[in-house]
């Protein structure tokens, strides 16, 4: 029994801190725009309507016992309820060769910093490493798979490049866990600091 124990206490977490996408009608219309990416024929994943959110930091894989230190650190920044607004959709790594879709954010990009400017310092002295991304806000809707019907799926990005979806309410802030699994990522809640 002690084996077992040790072994689920060694499991390492993949985790990331973000704020969730809960507005109905804002999961609403991005499904939209999923839709209509799929249309093109293009062989996506699209990331599941309970797993959007505006990811702010990157974690990677960590042990079970720095979680609640990264929860102290979430509690320590300062910040107030503020609003997101998300426009446009883009791709990583580039247009000609997407591989992650993502929503861009316009309103609520400076709290975003903030937040994250604050939080970086302190998970770097917990000996986690700085994101390779850097700060990058986002909102990822698809992952491509394969280049099928790539030039259509690029040609439908470049006319949703400045496409409105709407705003969010940001007040809790989550610390993430996510599952890779072979139907896709399953995340779950850990922690969080809702102001």
């Amino acid at each position: 029994m002690e084996r077992i124990n040790e072994v689920v206490m060694s499991e390492r977490v993949r985790g990331f801190i973000a704020f969730d996408v809960e507005d109905e009608r804002v999961v609403k219309r991005l499904l939209e725009i999923q839709k209509a990416l799929i249309e093109t024929g293009a062989d996506l994943k699209p990331v599941e309507p309970q797993n959007i959110h505006v990811t702010l930091r990157f974690l990677g894989d960590v042990s079970p016992g720095i979680i609640d230190k990264v929860h102290k650190a979430m509690e320590a920044v300062q910040f107030k309820p503020f609003v997101v607004g998300l426009k446009g959709v883009g791709a990583f790594s580039s247009l000609r060769s997407p591989r992650v879709i993502w929503v861009g954010l316009r309103e609520g990009v400076e709290e975003l910093k903030r937040i994250f400017e604050q939080l970086e310092p302190q998970l770097r002295r917990l000996g986690l490493p700085p994101d390779p991304k850097g700060f990058s806000p986002h909102v990822t809707i698809a992952r491509v798979r394969t280049e099928r019907q790539l030039a259509a799926l690029v040609k439908r990005l470049k006319e949703l490049a400045d496409v409105e979806v709407g705003f969010i309410n940001a007040k809790c802030l989550r610390l993430k866990r996510s599952v890779l699994t072979p139907k896709g990522p399953i995340y779950s809640t850990l922690k969080e600091v809702c102001r």
